[in-house]
């Protein structure tokens, strides 16, 4: 008697599996969103502030890079909401949870970038001690251990490698 393969993943059509992975990739899209609105929000009060004008040049290039990069990670990320109106209805939605999926990465590395610069700002104006760039690339590299290291280590450790 043989054995039967067991039964991996699901018994969905492709319409099926877009519809499920659209709802997951949107709950993730949102948690994002929220932190990527309220960072960006507040980059843009601060050159409001007096203390803003006694920034040092290099300084306030790091702010103007860190608000552009704010912006272009808050695009980024709700780039999928906007992609999803514009094409709901039209049977592509196989195709846009590819290209909303796309987006929401290029968000998460933008996203990556404007917090790293953001942590630089702050520390260079809270002291100008040597220690923080170190710093700071400890703490990029834990964002990169966090958001793609151990993704990336689950995905090749626990996936067949026919799923991948």
């Amino acid at each position: 008697m043989t054995k039967e393969a067991p039964h991996r993943g699901r018994d969905e059509t492709r319409e099926e599996r877009a519809d499920r992975k659209w709802g997951d990739l949107i709950q993730e899209v949102r948690v994002a969103q929220t932190g990527v609105q309220i960072l960006f929000g507040f980059l843009l009060t601060v050159v409001f502030q007096p203390k803003y004008a006694h920034l040092s040049h290099v300084d306030q290039v790091i702010y103007i890079v860190t608000v552009v990069l704010g912006a272009c990670a808050t695009g980024a990320l709700i780039g999928p909401v906007s992609l999803h109106r514009l094409v709901s209805g039209q049977r592509v939605k196989p195709q846009a949870v590819k290209l909303a999926g796309a987006l929401t990465f290029i968000g998460l590395v933008l996203l990556l970038a404007t917090m790293a610069s953001s942590l630089l700002l702050i520390l260079r104006a809270a002291t100008h001690d040597g220690y923080v760039p170190w710093l700071v690339g400890s703490v990029v590299c834990w964002y990169l251990v966090c958001w793609y290291g151990l993704p990336m280590w689950a995905r090749l450790r626990h996936t067949d490698p026919e799923d991948r």
